[in-house]
């Protein structure tokens, strides 16, 4: 089975006038296609550097990345956005959705700027819509949905492209038990179908959906568990 993430000795440090801050002190680490792991740690332990690393909004200041075959760590930033456009579906605790835009058309945002056309995209969009099964709801703007079933249109909008990874970041953040729930249920079917996820969260209880917990101290990797995972 072939790492999809394969980091080498991740650093990044930060200046703060001549101190430097050193935020990942040396991170190896290998996550396979379609495992699903999540990331934690405490505040300052540097998990959300990590997590900009991963999905190339940041670059380390030394070490090595390779995201499905390519080195990423050295590239420039327009490079880095074409992979981020092609190989990473994002996630976010406020889901970042345009609220003029219905969740039909937030879906198929990824798919405008890749340049596919419009009845395509509007299909391709359907499907994932009907996978996060939001249906019902897809000509509803964020206005007019619940947190819920924005965070479904968000999750949605990170599949749309086929991605290599799912990465998401305190997914759950924003919502109650009971959807929160839902949602892990939701990224357990995508890790199903092949997918690779990669959670970011602070809440044991939701690192506890995943296969594999990595969790991080003082900008190092403290400890890496690998639960069974039944058949």
């Amino acid at each position: 089975m072939h790492a999809i993430i394969h980091l080498e000795e991740i650093r990044k440090s930060y200046f703060m006038g001549k101190q430097e801050i050193r935020v990942l002190k040396g991170i190896n680490l290998d996550i396979l296609k379609n495992e699903y792991v999540a990331l934690m740690g405490p505040s300052g332990s540097g998990k959300s550097t990590l997590m900009n690393i991963l999905g190339c909004l940041d670059t380390p200041t030394a070490g090595k990345y390779v995201l499905n075959g390519q080195d990423v760590s050295k590239m420039l930033d327009d490079s880095l956005a074409e992979v981020r456009n092609n190989e990473i579906g994002f996630v976010f605790q406020q889901f970042n959705l345009l609220p003029r835009l219905t969740a039909l058309e937030n879906v198929a945002l990824p798919l405008v700027y890749a340049g596919i056309p419009k009845k395509q995209r509007t299909e391709m969009a359907m499907e994932v819509i009907r996978k996060v099964g939001l249906e019902e709801r897809s000509h509803h703007k964020p206005n007019e949905l619940s947190g819920g079933q924005n965070q479904r249109v968000a999750i949605a909008r990170a599949l749309v492209n086929s991605p290599s990874l799912i990465l998401a970041d305190e997914p759950t953040g924003n919502l109650d038990t009971k959807t929160s729930i839902e949602i892990m249920d939701i990224f357990g079917q995508i890790q199903a179908s092949g997918n690779t996820v990669v959670l970011v969260t602070h809440e044991e209880d939701i690192a506890n959906h995943a296969h594999r917990i990595v969790r991080l101290r003082d900008g190092v990797i403290e400890k890496d568990e690998r639960k069974a995972v039944m058949a």
